[in-house]
């Protein structure tokens, strides 16, 4: 099947939607930016997740989604618990750090332990400490629903936002 060839979902023919496309187009949507940790046996790990959300009040649910092809997340989800830390606007090194494979993440980087034993971020806009509550088959991406177990946020610091390819707010060089 090509990128023009039309699919069938039920009675209608739907065309395929090219990738490139669709990225650009859900750019125009900001995001905040979470770097995903945990403690392991070996050290602190952790990985860049920009797909974050509240997913539920009663249980306390949040949602995350990272790429399948991520090497991290395999290993937080062994572990069962991680926590999710907002970053804030000053923080996007340490975005585009935790985002990195085969170095340490964690080398600069100043932490404190959760009541669960996660990495803290220093600076971060808030952090959510989780348990894992269920997987599901996203695509490319595994949806993950997560228990929050323990919160924090300082409403003094104002979150990192991802938009149109670009951390911060994009302005459109035509308006």
């Amino acid at each position: 099947m090509t990128e023009s060839d039309p699919l069938r979902v039920g009675d209608s023919r739907v065309e395929v939607i090219d990738p490139r496309v669709m990225r650009d187009v859900l750019g125009h949507f900001a995001s905040g930016v979470t770097v995903v940790t945990a403690d392991a046996d070996e050290g602190p790990i952790g990985f860049t997740c920009q797909s974050f959300s509240s997913l539920s009040l009663d249980p306390p649910l949040v949602a995350l989604a990272p790429a399948r092809t991520s090497r991290t997340w395999p290993r937080l989800r062994d572990l069962g618990r991680f926590c999710v830390n907002v970053l804030a606007e000053d923080q996007a090194g340490l975005s585009s750090a935790f985002a990195r494979s085969g170095v340490d993440k964690f080398a600069g980087v100043s932490w404190r332990p959760s009541r669960q034993g996660s990495p803290v971020l220093d600076g971060v806009v808030a952090w959510l400490d989780c348990t894992l509550w269920a997987e599901y088959d996203g695509g490319d991406h595994t949806i993950v629903a997560a228990r929050v177990l323990d919160l924090a946020a300082d409403p003094q610091r104002r979150p990192l936002l991802f938009h149109r390819g670009r951390y911060g707010l994009v302005e459109d060089a035509g308006a």
